[in-house]
């Protein structure tokens, strides 16, 4: 939570597409209260006396968001023991697909909703500790998708619980409490930048190894726009389980694979180097750097490409595309293609055959707690 900004109040409808956990105790109540005025309270009575809800302006709520993201390269080195053994770097950036987490009063049915994320709203709520709350989430993205979704999910979780108690975190201990639960309570294999990516924002380059740095790529409007044109990113339909693949290149690693260990090696400094394009706004040369770091991750394991990614990616090329790569561990999820700004409009109307277009724009502010007015159902 930024200075100045304060968990608000609107009715009690707090209506959803998932409701995820709810805990509730007669014995416990928030310990932040918002001080409201009379006006405040008129003009929200006036906006609720049109809705058939029944009204409760004494349900404290509280949302927050978190991005998910698009990994240009170093993905895989990320993840222990790989980083902790031989330092690992990952360049990417936030857009604007979001996990919102709603926090209420607990005045609704106790349950787990019908989400994919439950187990971590769960094990969130279980680790702040705090009674009498419910949470729910949704999400604007595919599940399963590549996008670092369910890091988006924990994160926004996370950083809520964390803004109801009072003890708003600095986001790389945001990143870091979102990853224990996936990693610790949940047992999913995975690495860090995700979680980095949703707590931050922006343009990151992440080095990994005994610890975590995050540094922050300045990213001028020009070269915001430039990302935001040429770059398209496309959803197979496949959703994939990413924890089995993460596992088996790891296994990989640990024997000491010669592929595996130099495809890894390539694409930490193929990240290190895309890092460096960014800093200088070099949107072509991301692109390229991205088409060739798709060669050596598809190397890792026979089930990170499938014919509908190599479909895309060819398509991709043979229109003039920089560059193009599977997103996260793939095995189906989506598909970055980076092109020249020229062909990008025809390019996106024939990958629109073979996947559904996602339209990128990048997310610069990373977790953050929402007004009542930018709240979207």
């Amino acid at each position: 939570m930024t200075s100045g900004e304060r968990p608000h109040w609107r009715s009690g409808r707090g209506t959803v597409a998932y409701s995820l956990a709810t805990v509730e105790s007669p014995a416990c109540r928030p310990v932040i209260e918002f001080l409201h005025s009379s006006s405040l309270f008129s003009a929200l009575r006036a906006g609720w006396a049109a809705s058939p809800t029944i009204i409760r302006p004494d349900v404290r709520t509280l949302a927050a968001r978190a991005p998910t993201r698009i990994d240009f390269g170093g993905g895989w080195t990320d993840v222990p023991p790989y980083s902790t053994e031989q330092g690992g770097c990952v360049c990417c950036i936030a857009i604007g697909r979001y996990a919102t987490v709603e926090l209420s009063d607990a005045v609704a049915a106790r349950g787990v909703g019908p989400t994919s994320e439950a187990g971590i709203a769960t094990a969130a709520l279980t680790r702040a500790r705090i009674d009498g709350v419910r949470l729910t989430l949704r999400s604007d993205y595919p599940v399963g998708a590549g996008l670092g979704g369910s890091s988006a999910a924990g994160v926004a979780a996370v950083g809520a619980l964390a803004a109801w108690a009072g003890t708003p975190l600095a986001p790389d201990e945001l990143a870091e409490r979102s990853r224990e639960i996936e990693v610790d309570d949940l047992g999913i294999a995975g690495g860090r930048q995700d979680h980095y990516a949703a707590a931050f924002g922006g343009a990151l380059g992440l080095t990994f190894g005994d610890s975590t740095s995050a540094m922050r790529i300045p990213l001028p409007v020009a070269a915001i726009d430039a990302l935001e044109a040429e770059c398209t990113v496309v959803y197979t339909g496949q959703s994939r389980i990413s924890a089995g693949t993460i596992t088996a290149v790891l296994d990989a690693y640990r024997r000491r694979d010669p592929v595996v260990t130099d495809a890894l090696a390539r694409m930490r400094r193929l990240a290190e180097t895309m890092v460096d394009a960014l800093l200088r706004g070099s949107v072509d040369e991301l692109g390229a750097l991205v088409g060739e770091h798709w060669e050596y991750q598809r190397a890792l394991h026979p089930a990170i490409t499938t014919p509908r990614i190599d479909a895309i990616i060819q398509r991709a090329r043979a229109g003039g595309a920089y560059g193009a790569k599977a997103l996260g561990a793939s095995g189906g999820g989506c598909v970055l293609v980076m092109a020249p700004r020229a062909q990008t409009a025809l390019l996106r109307r024939e990958l629109a055959e073979l996947g559904e277009i996602l339209p990128v724009v990048v997310d610069r502010e990373g977790f953050r707690v929402l007004r009542a007015d930018q709240v979207v159902h």
